[in-house]
Order: structure tokens, then sequence, then C-alpha cells
């Protein structure tokens, strides 16, 4: 870095070899004077002279001369030594001054632009200031100082040439000054300073900008080893190994957290940026002594320029995802995935965030939280507590808290589904349900499973868990996968196709990126309805379209083997996928049709205790009605509908199921006729 990140805004001590013992008294008379005036006092009891030149000083207008006369007394013009007036100043500042003097030294401005500053500062903190600006510069300029005035007066401190200095100089590359010409002359263009900066320059100083948030998103803590890795990065930033840092993670506040612990280990705030950069920032940013961090959210595949903040020289931070990459002055900017914290750490943040909680241990080990996310959840989980009048946080609180409305903010791309599916809900064969309870023994375990295995397999070891379940339709795969959430505790996520598949190329890939990320951070189930749609086979290229298809596709194919969370995808056939799909499965179930056990155990549990119908009557139903839960819960429902809440009855029965097999484009089977004993009528084919 070519300046230091905290400008020191200590007041420095006068060369004392420079001032001989004959004046030193003299001296002292004058630094004691310098400590009160300031330089606009100064810039101001030069033009002292000019009012008389002025086209109202005949009007009365003597408010404005008698201001004037006093900044010449602060100064003292007849005993004035310009060089050494300026010299002491600069090595002793008035406490007005000091932030300026600081300000200038890191920019190396030129006495025209710290005098332009110094004006242009006065006119917007001092209402009489303005007046007799307004006062002087009639009938041209304003309340503000024109180019003109500014370098009207630099020339009388001895500056050579403080026109091009005033247009061109560091002042007004670096935005600390602005010059309104508004199509006039350059000596008539209006100087003014943004106005965050003219607060940051006075004393004590007001360091806020708008629009811009500074320091930290939350307070939520962060783990020992968070900390650690961003004072690693600090000190490579400091040492000026780089001047930018890409800070990535799967939500953008976690970034944004992690960026602004990496300020903090510089001993800066963090100021973010969304946007434009405002103009003048860099030398907002010094006198803040902060570090700006730029949050982006790019898609797969892009690249984003970055461009250095005018007058500012020291690191740059940029808060993004994990996808797209971010380039600085032609060169690719190096980058740190925030990690998600290890399993004692995360247990240590779940005590913090929920309190004398015994289980604390438990919901670390088991769930592959970052600190953000817990924070998060122990918040809500306090909330749920609360609101049930529970002196204490449960495990059913978290469990309430994560399933409901403190789930990841997923946004349009996909649905919440809360409503938790228990045992009883799921009527499968045994082969399948050992197959499902070895799978979500999978999922517990994702974060553990590589320990102690060989280094080819902890070399390309992922957490993610990626599974396939198939059949056909109604044979309770999404119900599986709502088990599957309920037993881990975890929030489930129904993919919203509609809304992630765009016609505009590279949106389907944008979408899905952020949709896989944020998933990632908030430790969701994410389900693939009718998955084939998305993850279906390649094709030949024979036009564009298939070539941006099958780049979809190959997006989706590594994107889902890199994922770090739980994704479920159904389908009704696997032959619908492309074969190098499946090598990046850690399972595939297949559902297939229930038999007559299975359908028995179907009705009833559809049907529960409020029915009329006889153990041979669900007999019947279970081997004659060749039908998948997910008809027989539309059968049960239709049929409920016609009792208008009493027991169901086979007369309810029947009209349901010849609707059912209707929308199958099937007749009744004539085993089920029996059903009009009770005096129903079959009805259809």
């Amino acid at each position: 870095m070519n300046a230091p990140l905290r400008p020191d805004l200590r007041p420095p001590t006068a060369d004392a070899a420079s001032l001989s013992a004959a004046t030193a008294d003299a001296a002292n008379a004058a630094a004691a004077a310098a400590a009160t005036a300031t330089l606009a006092d100064l810039a101001f009891a030069l033009l002292a002279p000019a009012q008389e030149h002025s086209p109202t000083a005949a009007s009365g207008a003597s408010a404005e001369a008698a201001w004037l006369t006093e900044c010449a007394a602060r100064v003292d013009l007849g005993a004035l030594d310009v060089a050494a007036w300026l010299s002491r100043w600069r090595a002793a500042p008035p406490p007005a001054d000091r932030r300026l003097v600081a300000l200038s030294a890191t920019l190396q401005l030129t006495l025209a632009e710290e005098v332009a500053v110094a004006i242009a500062r006065a006119a917007e903190t001092d209402a009489m200031a303005a007046r007799v600006l307004a006062w002087l510069q009639a009938p041209v300029g304003g309340a503000r100082p024109t180019v003109g005035l500014a370098a009207q007066v630099a020339a009388a401190l001895g500056e050579a040439s403080p026109f091009p200095a005033l247009a061109t100089g560091a002042a007004r590359r670096s935005g600390l000054l602005h010059i309104d010409d508004d199509h006039r002359a350059l000596p008539e263009a209006t100087l003014t300073v943004p106005q965050p900066i003219v607060f940051a320059l006075s004393d004590p100083p007001a360091l806020q900008w708008p629009g811009l948030r500074i320091g930290r998103v939350d307070d939520t803590p962060l783990p020992p080893s968070l900390q650690d890795a961003a004072r690693s990065r600090a000190q490579a930033l400091g040492r000026g190994a780089s001047a930018v840092l890409v800070v990535r993670s799967g939500h953008p506040k976690e970034a944004q957290a992690a960026a602004a612990e990496v300020a903090r280990q510089l001993r800066a705030r963090a100021v973010f940026i969304e946007g434009d950069v405002p103009e003048g920032l860099g030398p907002w940013l010094w006198l803040a002594a902060a570090v700006p961090v730029v949050s982006l959210e790019l898609a797969p595949g892009e690249r984003r320029r970055v461009a250095a903040i005018p007058g500012w020289h020291g690191p740059l931070l940029v808060a993004a995802g994990p996808d797209g990459s971010i380039e600085f002055n032609g060169d690719t900017a190096p980058g740190w995935s925030v990690p998600i914290p290890p399993a004692e750490e995360r247990s240590a943040l779940w005590l913090d965030a929920l309190g004398d909680a015994g289980f604390a241990q438990a919901l670390g080990h088991r769930h592959c939280h970052a600190a953000g996310r817990i924070a998060e959840l122990g918040r809500a989980a306090r909330f749920e507590a609360q609101a049930a009048g529970a002196e204490t946080v449960t495990p059913a609180h978290v469990v309430q808290a994560a399933r409901g409305g403190s789930a990841g903010d997923l946004g349009a791309l996909a649905e919440l589904l809360a409503d938790p599916v228990p045992d009883e809900a799921l009527v499968l064969p045994a082969p399948l349900r050992a197959e499902l309870d070895a799978f979500a023994d999978r999922c517990l375990a994702r974060d553990t499973a590589a320990r102690g295995l060989g280094p080819a397999m902890r070399a390309r070891f992922r957490t993610g868990v990626r599974g396939l379940f198939v059949g056909p339709s109604g044979t309770g795969k999404s119900l599986a996968v709502g088990w599957l959430a309920t037993r881990l505790g975890l929030p489930l996520y129904r993919v919203d196709l509609a809304s992630v598949t765009s016609k505009y190329i590279g949106e389907t890939e944008k979408n899905l990126a952020q949709l896989f990320a944020r998933a990632e951070h908030a430790e969701v189930v994410l389900m693939f309805d009718e998955a084939d749609s998305l993850f279906g086979k390649r094709t030949d290229v024979k036009d564009s379209n298939d070539r941006f298809a099958n780049a979809q596709t190959n997006y989706l194919l590594s994107r889902i083997e890199s994922y770090a969370g739980i994704a479920v995808l159904t389908s009704n056939s696997r032959a619908r996928f492309d074969s190098a799909f499946t090598r990046r499965l850690d399972v595939i179930v297949e559902f297939p049709p229930p038999g007559p056990k299975e359908r028995r155990a179907l009705w009833l549990a559809h049907l529960g205790d409020g029915h009329r119908l006889d153990g041979g009557t669900v007999n019947q139903l279970a081997a004659g009605c060749e039908l998948a839960g997910g008809h027989v819960r539309n059968v049960v429902l239709a049929a409920a509908a016609r009792t208008h809440g009493g027991p169901v009855g086979a007369a309810d029965l029947l009209p349901a199921l010849v609707a059912e097999y209707g929308k199958l484009g099937k007749p009744l089977p004539a085993a089920l006729r029996v059903l009009a004993s009770d005096g129903a009528a079959p009805e259809g084919p």
C-alpha cells in the first residue's frame, strides 16, 4: 500500500532545530495564534481588502465587512509571514484543521487545493461565511466559492499556477472537490466538498454517509477459527500482498460479516457499498479509518471488473457468492471462501445462542450451520419458547424455528413445505423403509463420514448428500422427502422450476447458483420435483438452443456434485436422466406400486378412526383397488367432502373411486362394485 490505512491525526511537533533561540518567544506566540487561526481564517483575511471593491460595499452590508475584519484580526495580516504561517499550520494545525492537514498529506494536495477545500468547507458549516462569499462574488457567484476566488487566495499565498491544480489535481480526481461549471468559464465555476467529507473533517468528526451501511451486519459472535482466518488475510493485505480480497459465502450476510471481521483485524470499520461508488468516497474512507466492502452476487461464469476507488489506496474487500470471478487491475482477485465452523465451535455457538441448553453439543455435531445461521435460529427458537410460555428452549423449539418462518432466505426460487411428516404417515414396504432409514443416517453423518478413511477418500470428499427417488406417480416420493426432512429436523424446500428457469441465456444458471448457495448456508433439504425437466439427458447439438440446454445441464451436473447440502430429486423414471448424473448420486431409491398389504395400510392411514367401513370392506379395497397412496388420498378427501364432517362409508367412497379411476382413464374394477351393497349406485363406466 502506498499510504497508511489510518491517517495519523495527532498534531506533529515543529522542528525545534529550525528555530533560533532569539526568535523562540516569537515562534511560541505565532504557534499560539496558529492554534486558533484556521486556513479558512487566513483565506478570508486575505479577501478582506476585496470588500472595498465589492459591488455591495456601499450598500450598507456592514455585517459581512465586520466578519472579514475579525478574520483578519485573528490572523494579524500586519505581521504576516505567509511561508512561516503555513509551515507552522502544517506542523501544528489547530484542532479544526487537524484532519484537513492529515488528509492533505495523504492525498498530497497542493496549497491551492488546501485553500479551496478550506473555503468550501467553511461555506457548508458557517452561515456567515456563506453570506460573505455571496457578498464578495456578486453578481457572478453564489454562497459557495468559485474556482477564481480560490485561485485568487492561493496566488496571494504564493501558488504560482493554481488553476491547473484546482481543475485536475488530486482533490478533483479523488472527488474531494467537485467543480460545477454549469457551462461557465472555469474561474466562475463553483467549488463544493461532499457534505459527508465536510462533517468528517470537523472536530469532532461525524462519520456517516447517507445510503451506506457502516460497521458489522449484526452482533453475531464469530468462532475463533474464522477470526484467525480473517486475521491472516488482514495481515496479508496489510503487507501489500494484494490490493483486493474477495470474501465468498453462500449467503450475502455471511460474506459481509466475514468481510467486516477482516476490516476489524485491520483496525478499521467496514463500509458496505451496494451499487455505484459515491463520488468522494475515497477521501472520506481515510478520514473515517474505514475499509470499503463492495457487495456483489454473480452468475456462474460471470466476470466482473472492480475498479479502484479514486483517492483510496488501501485494501478493497468484495463480499460475493461462490460463483463468478472478480477482476482488479486486469488480474483475477484472490478469494477466501468462508468455511463452516468445526463441530466443537458450532456447539459453542449454539450454547451462546440458546443459553444454558444441554443439547447444544448435539446440535453442533448434528447440523452443519454457519455462525450467522446459528445465531438466527437461536433467536427464532427463543421466540418460539416464549410464545409457547416455556421457561427454557427445547430441541422441539429449535426444530420448529428451523422448519417454520426462520428457514433460509431462498426468495421466490423455492417453496417452503413446513408441515411435518411423522413416521405413521409414511406407509412403505419394509425393504424400502430400510433404504430410507439408511439414507437418513447418511445425511446425519455427512459431516464426519470421511473421518478415519484413506487419503483418496478425503481428497475429494464433499459433505453434500444427493438422492434420487423414482417411481410411478402417487407412490409416496414427495411424502418420503418430507419424512426425511422431519426426521433430520431441517426445513424442506420444493424448488419452483418456473421461477428458476428463464428464457434468457445465463439466467437459469444464475438462479440455480443463488439457490444452491443460500440453501447451503441455511442447511435445508432441497426437493427437485419432476427433476428430469432440469437434469434430463444431453442432446445432440443441432442449433444454439441445444448448445445452451447442454451447457445448463453441464452446470447442473457439476454444481449438484459440489453442493454441500442435502438434495433429493424425484421423477417417474430414472431412464430420463443423463447417464453421467447417476454417478453423482449417493442413493437411488425405487418406489414401486404398493402391494395389497401396503394398500390396506394406506387406506387405514388416510381414513383414520372416523369411518364406517368394516374389516372386510377395507380388505376388498386393498385387494381390488390398485391405487397408489396419492390416489388414495384424493379418494378419501373427496369422500369426506360428501359427508360434511361425518364418518366416511362405502357409499361415500364409491363415487370418489369412480371419479379417480376416470381421471386415470380406467373403468372401476368389478371387484369394487360390491361397495354398492350398502345403498350406493355405481356411476360411470
